[in-house]
C-alpha cells in the first residue's frame, strides 16, 4: 500500500473549506475566487484576477517562480473549475455543501469534481513562493466550465494577449490518476420553437410549438444513428462514434392548450469537428426545407431559433506531448488514455500548450448525489505535486 502524504490533513481540512462555498454554475464563484486568491496572495503567487462580463463571477490564474523582463515564460499549469452542478432534485445523506469524512471518502458537491484538485494544488503552492523553482507554475482556477466552458474561454483570450506563455498544462478533473491525451468535444444547444397558441379544440388554427420540436428531436436521432457508421477505423473512444442526446424540454402551459412555445436543451460530443459540422448542416437544412415552411403556412411568424450555449473543442492525441512526458514521470503510468466526457483541455491545446487531463477522483462519482472522492486518491494527487517541486527546484 502507498504511503500516505504528509500534507494529505491539511489538504483534507482545506477541501472542506473549498466545499462549504456553493459554487453551482448558476449562482456566483466570487467568495470563492477571493478566498483562493488571498490564499495564494499569501503564498507568494503574483496573483491575477478576472471578472466575466457580468462581473458576478472570475476566473483566478496565480503564478509563482522565475519570470523574465517580458513575462512568464515555459511554465507548467494546474488547471481546475471553481463551478459545480446543482444538487437540485438530489437524494443527498448530508449537506451537500458540509464536507463528511466517512469510511476513507470525503462526501460534498465537488469534492470529486475538482475540488479536490484545487485543494490538493494550494496545499502544494505554500512551497513555491519559496523555492527556486526552475519553471513558472501558474494555478488557473475558472468559473462555468460544467455550463460551456465561459471561463476557461475568456482565460484563453487573457492567456493570448498576455506576457503569460506556458508550455504544459494538466487539466485535474478526475481520472483516477490516469493519463488523459484525448477527448471529445462538448457542443451545447437550446432550440426555441414559436408556434401559435389556441384552445386545445381548435388544432386547424393553431402551430403547436410542441408538435414541431418532436419532429425535430425525431431528426436528431436519425442523425445520431448517421453518425455511428462513421466512427473512424481504430477509434479508442467509448463508444467510438459521436454521440447526440437530448437533455431538457420545456413547453406548453396546459393539456387543453396548444402550445405556443417550446425549448430542447441538446448537446452533442463530436470525436471530430467534420461530424459537429455535418449534424448542424443536416438539422438547419430540415428546419428550412420543412419545418419552418410548414410552420408558417398558419404562422407566418413561427421561429425555430437555436442559441450556441458552448461549443468546447475536444483533446487531440499528439505524437509529442511534454505535459504526457511529465505525467508519465510523476505517476510511473507508461500508457495514455483517452475518454468521452469534456474538458478545458482542448482550449489549452489550442494556444500551442501540451496538455493532459490527470487528477484525483473517479468521474462516475461526479454530478451524482454523495458525490465522494477516497483519501487515497488525494493522497496519490499530493504525491505527483511533491514530485513535481522535486523535479522544478533549482540545484
Amino acid at each position: 500500500m502507498q504511503a500516505e502524504s504528509r500534507y494529505l490533513a491539511e489538504t483534507i481540512g482545506l477541501l472542506g473549506q473549498l466545499i462549504s462555498f456553493p459554487t453551482v454554475s448558476s449562482d456566483s464563484n466570487l467568495a470563492m475566487i477571493k478566498f483562493a486568491a488571498d490564499y495564494l496572495h499569501l503564498a507568494g503567487a503574483s496573483v491575477i484576477i478576472q471578472e466575466s462580463p457580468d462581473r458576478l463571477k472570475a476566473n483566478c490564474l496565480a503564478s509563482f517562480g522565475p519570470s523574465t523582463g517580458s513575462g512568464y515564460e515555459n511554465g507548467i499549469v494546474l488547471s481546475g473549475h471553481s463551478d459545480v452542478v446543482p444538487v437540485t432534485g438530489q437524494d443527498w445523506t448530508s449537506d451537500p455543501f458540509v464536507m463528511r469524512d466517512e469510511d476513507g471518502k470525503l462526501y460534498g458537491r465537488g469534492t470529486c469534481d475538482m475540488k479536490g484538485f484545487i485543494a490538493a494544488v494550494m496545499v502544494m503552492s505554500r512551497h513555491w513562493g519559496t523555492i527556486p523553482l526552475t519553471r513558472p507554475i501558474h494555478i488557473a482556477l475558472t468559473y462555468d466550465e460544467e455550463t460551456g466552458c465561459l471561463g476557461g474561454q475568456q482565460l484563453m483570450q487573457q492567456l493570448a494577449e498576455s506576457a503569460i506563455k506556458p508550455s504544459v498544462c494538466i487539466i485535474g478533473e478526475p481520472t483516477s490518476m490516469k493519463v488523459i491525451e484525448g477527448h471529445k468535444g462538448c457542443y451545447e444547444y437550446s432550440t426555441r420553437f414559436t408556434g401559435l397558441a389556441t384552445h386545445g379544440s381548435l388544432t386547424h388554427q393553431g402551430v403547436n410549438a410542441i408538435e414541431y420540436a418532436a419532429q425535430y428531436i425525431t431528426k436528431l436521432m436519425q442523425i445520431r444513428e448517421e453518425l455511428k457508421n462513421v466512427s473512424p477505423e481504430g477509434e479508442r473512444f467509448v463508444p467510438p462514434y459521436t454521440t447526440l442526446q437530448i437533455g431538457e424540454i420545456h413547453g406548453g402551459v396546459s393539456r387543453n392548450t396548444i402550445a405556443g412555445d417550446c425549448t430542447v436543451d441538446w448537446e452533442m460530443r463530436p470525436v471530430k469537428t467534420s461530424d459537429a459540422d455535418f449534424v448542424k448542416s443536416s438539422i438547419n437544412q430540415y428546419v428550412e426545407t420543412d419545418l419552418l415552411p410548414t410552420m408558417r403556412e398558419r404562422a407566418p411568424f413561427a421561429t425555430i431559433e437555436t442559441e450556441t450555449i458552448g461549443e468546447v473543442v475536444g483533446l487531440t492525441p499528439a505524437t509529442h506531448n511534454e505535459a504526457r512526458d511529465i505525467c508519465f514521470a510523476l505517476t510511473g503510468n507508461s500508457q495514455a488514455e483517452v475518454v468521452s466526457f469534456g474538458t478545458e483541455a482542448g482550449l489549452f491545446q489550442g494556444l500551442g500548450v501540451a496538455t493532459v487531463v490527470c487528477g484525483p477522483g473517479s468521474i462516475e462519482q461526479a454530478h451524482k448525489p454523495d458525490e465522494f472522492i477516497e483519501k487515497s486518491e488525494l493522497s496519490r494527487s499530493l504525491q505527483m505535486l511533491e514530485k513535481m517541486t522535486e523535479r522544478l527546484i533549482r540545484a
